[in-house]
């Protein structure tokens, strides 16, 4: 078929792709296909959307239009955040959080756990409130938080159908500012880790794991609650824009605004623009929660093992995110930090670290990224047996397993 992911690290197994335009044509797409699965962005990094030998929906042409409501947003599956947020932002409203890249989709990033940054900021997940699901008999089904198993559907992993309209929560708009401090002292960072995560709505770290001090600190803060510093437990402001890899020489032309620069909540908490290719581009990402209180532990246990990250790296991010009840969130009973890696595009050597790092972070009961690249089990969750029960009630015959789902969640 010759189709690939977005790094271009993964081509497909599918023996075909189609392109519904309509929810109609998805139902009937999928009641006629032995084994289907969704394809949005194509920003994950392993084969989690695959379905070799089966069929592929590239959801893409499924246009389901926006809907504003009282206190919430209905799009299509297939949406971009970047696709309405400035429709929403027009409206009076946002989200409370977006991830690094307003480039993935909302049906996406929701079904991997995909998140954004902030202390007191849950994943993109827990902002979901209703999903418009096709089954596997090409039924259409709506779900709700008032249904018992949505907090098992949220979180999907697309085991249970086609996701072709979401509806989120949204909260007032607001602005925010977006300053870089340069060189934190590690020593700053674990012994004032949790007054660091405090400065700001959202707080990223950036890293090589070996530099004598963290290469960049990047505080989001919202306008109204905003207070001036001269810099930042030992780190200083940077004096010009930054992007993340910026020690490995890559320019801040993708990056969105800083130096303190106001602008709207869906221009500033991403950290790349919309208009241009998001990140480096020509990569790899793994990525790994710990439990908050176990965050400094694991950090200094990566830093033990820097030699050996640092030359397959572009650049790493430290960020902190808010608990939650969906059952297969890596946030799924607590707040986390996630340790996140941006590769270089070497992947026989970076899966060769792979096991080496999770070991590390094992002690931990560390909880990869589902779209991302690991080697191992994805971490023990309590709620893990109920997700396979609902998996064989919404999808008896399997329609939507992959080897990903049957080596991850299902135990084959």
């Amino acid at each position: 078929m010759g189709e690939a992911n977005w790094a271009g690290n993964l081509t497909y197994g599918a023996d075909a792709v189609t392109t519904p335009r309509t929810v109609g044509e998805v139902q009937e797409a999928v009641a006629a296909a032995a084994h289907v699965k969704a394809l949005g962005s194509r920003h994950c990094f392993n084969d989690i959307a695959d379905s070799p030998g089966g069929l592929l929906l590239d959801l893409r042409a499924l246009d389901a239009g926006v809907e504003i409501g009282d206190g919430t947003v209905t799009v299509g599956g297939s949406a971009r955040y970047g696709d309405f947020a400035q429709q929403l932002h027009d409206a009076g409203f946002a989200l409370p959080n977006l991830a690094s890249l307003p480039h993935i989709t909302v049906a996406g990033s929701v079904a991997t756990g995909t998140h954004g940054s902030g202390r007191r900021q849950p994943g993109l997940a827990a902002a979901v409130s209703g999903i418009e699901l096709v089954t596997a008999d090409g039924s259409l089904k709506t779900f709700t938080r008032a249904d018992a198993e949505f907090p098992g559907l949220v979180v999907g992993l697309g085991a249970f159908g086609v996701v072709t309209r979401l509806t989120l929560d949204v909260v007032p708009a607001f602005d925010v500012r977006q300053d870089v401090f340069d060189a934190l002292p590690w020593e700053a960072a674990y012994e004032q880790f949790d007054e660091i995560e405090d400065v700001g709505y959202s707080v990223s770290m950036f890293t090589n794991w070996v530099n004598d001090a963290i290469d960049q600190v990047w505080v989001k803060s919202r306008v109204d609650d905003f207070t001036e510093r001269a810099g930042l437990f030992g780190a200083v402001p940077a004096d010009g824009p930054r992007h993340p890899a910026h020690a490995a020489g890559v320019p801040a032309d993708n990056c969105t605004p800083q130096r303190g620069v106001p602008g709207p909540w869906h221009a500033r908490l991403p950290h790349f623009a919309l208009a241009f290719t998001p990140s480096v581009g020509d990569e790899l990402q793994s990525e790994y929660f710990v439990p908050y209180a176990d965050a400094v532990a694991a950090i200094r246990a990566v830093r033990e093992i820097g030699d050996l990250v640092a030359p397959l790296l572009l650049v790493s991010e430290i960020r902190a995110i808010a608990g939650d009840d969906l059952w297969l969130s890596p946030c799924h009973g607590g707040d986390r930090v996630a340790l996140h890696f941006t590769w270089q595009p070497r992947q026989p050597e970076v899966e060769a670290v792979l096991p080496v790092l999770e070991e590390r972070l094992a002690p931990f009961g560390a909880r990869p990224h589902w779209g991302k690249l690991f080697h191992g089990v994805p971490g023990e969750y309590p709620r893990l047996a109920g997700f396979r029960a609902l998996a064989d009630r919404l999808d008896p015959q399997g329609k939507f397993r992959n080897p990903f789902l049957s080596r991850t969640v299902f135990g084959a």
